[in-house]
């Protein structure tokens, strides 16, 4: 009998600290402390990482792996940013934190949205066999920083340009909308897996690279959203010129 070994379940620790961090930033949000719940998403998305790479290193692949993955990032990155653009949305509308739903604000069930289609996402990811090196729809971490940045953007010397979109309740709910649609959309995506220095093969990812190491020098924190924007862009050029 083989004794199993206890270095494998390695990748699955770090899975859990994903949902650990992951449930801390509903807690954070639910707090009244967006800019905490932002950075724990963010920590998530380190763990998420980190849980792949240990599992390549190791080869400790397994079907517990993968579904337990899938949770952490319901968690993660579907259901806490979803909390995040709730207190957003509720702000916008200058609706007191002692009322919600129950006070007949349905507008409030809208930012969920981002949790029910991410589930919807991860649960094709699983099953979809031609996500093997690139993906279809925004990735739910992508969707996830896309939402973290707002926050970021408000705590940063930008914050004015971020607060049109925060303070709108319009354009939190177009948003959420938005999103959802692009987590299921047919629009492949590529992978941020840089395999190459053939700018020719990797010119996605090596312009996506060069154009967010700028953002980042000239927004500083609020450059996560348009990073993200950069993404989505670049994904659907690269899928215009190869259809020519």
């Amino acid at each position: 009998m083989t004794t199993p070994n206890p270095i494998k379940h390695t990748p699955n620790i770090i899975t859990l600290a994903n949902l650990l961090a992951g449930c801390l930033s509903i807690v954070s949000a639910f707090e009244g402390n967006l800019l905490l719940a932002g950075y724990l998403i963010l920590l998530a998305a380190i763990f998420d990482y980190f849980d792949g790479f240990t599992a390549r290193l190791l080869k400790a692949y397994s079907p517990l792996g993968k579904e337990l993955d899938s949770l952490a990032d319901l968690v993660s990155f579907g259901v806490a940013p979803s909390v995040l653009l709730f207190h957003l949305l509720r702000d916008s509308l200058n609706i007191p934190a002692t009322e919600g739903l129950t006070a007949g604000h349905t507008l409030l069930v809208i930012p969920f949205t981002v949790a029910i289609f991410s589930a919807l996402r991860l649960a094709k990811f699983n099953i979809d066999t031609r996500q093997t090196v690139s993906f279809i729809g925004l990735p739910t971490p992508a969707n996830a920083m896309f939402i973290v940045g707002l926050i970021l953007g408000l705590d940063s010397p930008f914050a004015k340009w971020f607060q049109i979109v925060t303070s709108s309740p319009t354009a939190i709910i177009a948003l959420s909308l938005v999103l959802s649609a692009l987590l299921v959309a047919p629009i492949p995506m590529f992978s941020l897996k840089v395999k190459s220095l053939n700018i020719k093969q990797m010119w996605r990812q090596h312009l996506l690279i060069a154009l967010s190491l700028l953002s980042i020098f000239i927004l500083g924190r609020a450059s996560l959203t348009p990073i993200i924007l950069l993404y989505i862009l670049i994904s659907i050029v690269g899928l215009i010129f190869k259809e020519e």
